[in-house]
């Protein structure tokens, strides 16, 4: 019987099968994703962005940094070294000889298919004389061919051939091992030991704790779980939050604690510089005791992000640690939003009073601090600071001019460049440029909003307890595209307006004409005519005043007839049109009842078309959010004092003012490059009536770049659910067809019972 047969790769052609797959699969895999960019293309969009960005820290430390760098050297050698080697294993296995192919007799014989018994014989002695070992032939050859012929007129083996591919009848299964055999050598066994015991049993349990020891001390955010937890318990104990306890806060974070980040560092030398600094500031409470707000290495954060607000000029081996900590300061405070937003859900869900949720105020401090960050300015400065070459000196020039007065980015950008250069003069023409550069690449976003309930009947109407789904489409274009385009629509205003004023003048003239003429025939037709006067009748006598009378009797007899007639025919005539004109009025009015019944039903339909493109259109932006992962580069953010090039990244919320109340969770926009469309979701109020919300657009970037527009929710009482309706009925056509033949077959059994009792 056939068995089943294990033996290792002696000429190790199957091994290098196996290694070039293995090497393949790290090699091309590790190309895509590892390959260094192209360091060119860097250098040439840092040299295209230089005009507007070239005055910013981040700028400027990129191209101060030595530019030749190890790491991507070293990538290419390796990738360029694992690719050689697969290619060289690929040609070794192209060139290797196929061991295992199909046994076929008639190839052995050097026969055709298909020949016959005589020609079978004569091939096999004319090559046996030629093989047989007693006349010098191949011994193995000769094995060979006397298996073939065997194969080709022996019964038996012929019909063993057919049916398992070898005379000899069914073989043992061979499985090769795509190893050497000297890996199973006993000479090299206690070396192979060593091996599999260094990679099994210390490589690999140090590679997966440390990669487990590190995750678990980590959020998906990359957040310290440490810095998470301070944050909730601080957060939960302060429920509303100005800007210095935000600030402490923020500075306890333990990615600042060398403890617990490696990068992060403590010097000697800062017991002696960061006192000076608190001497400098000055607004610093050091009474309280609470760790780790008052740690040294909290201190430390909090003063070196309180100089980088007010802009204060450090010592060089604190700038280093400055960096590091303004690096850090995004991220964070993204994850204090999220922790707030947190709290708020919680406070949502239990209805005990004890546990009390954060102020809409400290989300919003939250969203002001990255800012600041950013941008390296206090809470109550101008946003005008933003720009490079205005300081505190020019910025009163500025702020407190008599003719303009600017005190945002948009009143300045508003202004015609005429006036916008005379307010500007104390500015070079080359630095005047720069801040208009600057100046016009400042992002302008705009929002279109639209409340909707989905996945329902009438999605407009807004009941109680209903979701309500806002819709918000954001696009951004500069400032120099916004403003550009206005002043080119007044311009064009602005001209037809000054060609029509004196044709209205003329105009008005020629009225004024026209009018004043009107009294002169006024006055002329209002004359009054001479009123003809009657002839007064001449007295006759009696006898020819009797026969006049019975004469005007008889005629006004017949007149009366006649009249009466006529006043008949004139109600007859009437009536007809009557008649008539109610018809014709009916009709139209038949006609206008089916007109306006078809305009309904023509505007049901597209209602309920705009309705189903509506749900469709949602539908596939879910779609697209789950599969399609948006690139989070957006543009740069152009910040004078921040170390690191960041994106503009948005907040979009809705809150109620009145009540100062979060309606809706921020909605972190990271996408948005020119439009992009988001959907806010939220409970409707319990009561009907009419709300006013507002929807925030916050930039965690930008100060003064905030944008707020109102909503208005009308919400309506619920549908009271139907008691009765056709789909619950639970009568079925086969029952009520059951019943009628149950009815059927009870009477005609009666009508046989009274034939019975008539015979």
């Amino acid at each position: 019987m056939a068995g089943q047969q294990f033996q290792y790769d002696d000429s190790g052609n199957t091994f290098f099968y196996f290694l070039t797959s293995f090497v393949g699969l790290i090699v091309i895999p590790a190309t895509y994703y590892l390959w260094p960019r192209d360091q060119n293309a860097e250098q040439i969009r840092l040299k295209n962005i230089r005009k507007v960005y070239g005055s910013c820290m981040w700028y400027r430390l990129r191209l101060s940094k030595p530019q030749p760098n190890i790491i991507p050297t070293v990538k290419k050698i390796v990738l360029l070294a694992g690719w050689a080697l697969f290619l060289f294993l690929a040609y070794k296995v192209s060139k290797t000889d196929r061991e295992y192919q199909e046994y076929n007799p008639y190839e052995v014989l050097n026969l055709d298919p298909g020949a016959t018994v005589a020609e079978i014989k004569k091939q096999y002695r004319l090559l046996s004389l030629k093989f047989h070992p007693d006349k010098g032939g191949d011994e193995v050859m000769f094995m060979r061919i006397a298996k073939a012929y065997a194969a080709l007129t022996d019964e038996e083996s012929r019909k063993n051939w057919e049916e398992f591919g070898n005379p000899d009848g069914p073989q043992a299964t061979s499985f090769g091992i795509a190893l050497p055999a000297w890996i199973v050598d006993q000479k090299n066994s206690i070396l192979v030991l060593l091996v599999y015991g260094l990679a099994f049993m210390v490589i690999l349990p140090v590679v997966v704790g440390s990669w487990w020891y590190r995750s678990i001390r980590y959020s998906g955010d990359q957040i310290l779980i440490r810095t998470t937890q301070i944050y909730t318990y601080f957060v939960y104990k302060t429920r509303n939050m100005d800007m210095k306890r935000l600030l402490m806060v923020l500075a306890g974070a333990s990615e600042f604690d060398p403890q617990y980040n490696k990068d992060a560092t403590s010097r000697p030398t800062d017991n002696v510089q960061i006192p000076q600094l608190i001497r400098e500031i000055g607004s610093i409470n050091l009474k309280k005791n609470e760790p780790p707000l008052t740690c040294p290495y909290s201190l430390k954060a909090r003063v070196l992000l309180l100089s980088h607000l007010a802009r204060m000029k450090i010592p060089e081996t604190l700038e280093e640690d400055q960096q590091f900590m303004l690096k850090k300061c995004p991220a964070l405070l993204q994850e204090m939003v999220n922790v707030i937003c947190q709290l708020i859900i919680m406070a949502r869900s239990r209805e005990e009073r004890e546990f009390r949720a954060p102020t809409l105020a400290s989300l919003e401090n939250c969203m002001k601090l990255s800012q600041m960050a950013v941008q390296g300015l206090q809470q109550f400065k101008s946003p005008l600071l933003q720009l490079p070459h205005i300081e505190e000196d020019n910025l009163r020039r500025v702020s407190n001019h008599k003719k303009y007065k600017i005190k945002t980015i948009q009143d300045l950008v508003s202004l015609k460049e005429s006036d916008r250069h005379s307010l500007l003069h104390f500015l070079e023409d080359e630095k005047y440029e720069e801040v208009m550069a600057v100046l016009g690449s400042f992002p302008y976003v705009t929002m279109d909003i639209k409340s909707q309930v989905l996945d329902d009947e009438d999605s407009n109407n807004i009941t109680v307890g209903s979701l309500v789904t806002v819709l918000v489409k954001l696009t951004r274009q500069t400032m120099a595209e916004v403003f550009e385009k206005e002043q080119s629509i007044c311009a064009a205003e602005e001209q037809p307006a000054e060609d029509g004023t004196e044709a209205n003048k003329n105009r008005t003239k020629g009225g004024w004409q026209q009018k004043s003429k009107g009294p002169k025939k006024t006055a002329k037709s209002k004359k009054k005519k001479p009123l003809k006067k009657k002839p007064t009748p001449v007295p006759l006598p009696q006898s020819k005043q009797q026969k006049q009378k019975q004469a005007n009797g008889v005629v006004g007899n017949e007149a009366a007839v006649k009249e009466d007639e006529e006043e008949v025919s004139d109600k007859g005539s009437d009536s007809e049109e009557e008649e008539t004109n109610r018809d014709s009025q009916s009709e139209k009015d038949d006609g206008s009842d089916r007109d306006s019944d078809r305009e309904q039903d023509e505007k049901q339909n597209k209602d309920d078309e705009a309705e189903w493109q509506e749900l469709q259109q949602s539908i596939q932006r879910k779609e697209r959010a789950l599969l399609e992962t948006k690139s989070k580069i957006t543009h740069p953010v152009f910040s004078l004092y921040f170390p690191e090039e960041k994106q503009e990244w948005w907040w979009l919320y809705i809150a109620d003012r009145k009540e100062q109340t979060l309606i809706s969770m921020p909605y972190h926009v990271c996408t948005l490059k020119d439009t992009e469309e988001v959907e806010l979701k939220f409970p409707a109020p319990g009561k009907p009536g009419n709300y006013q919300y507002t929807v925030f657009l916050r930039s965690d970037s930008y100060m003064g770049l905030d944008q707020i527009k109102p909503l208005k929710l009308e919400v309506h009482e619920a549908k009271p659910v139907p008691e009765n309706h056709p789909q619950w009925d639970t009568a079925i056509e086969g029952d009520d067809d059951q019943e009628d033949s149950e009815g059927f077959e009870d009477s005609f059994e009666e009508e046989e019972e009274e034939e019975d009792d008539d015979d």
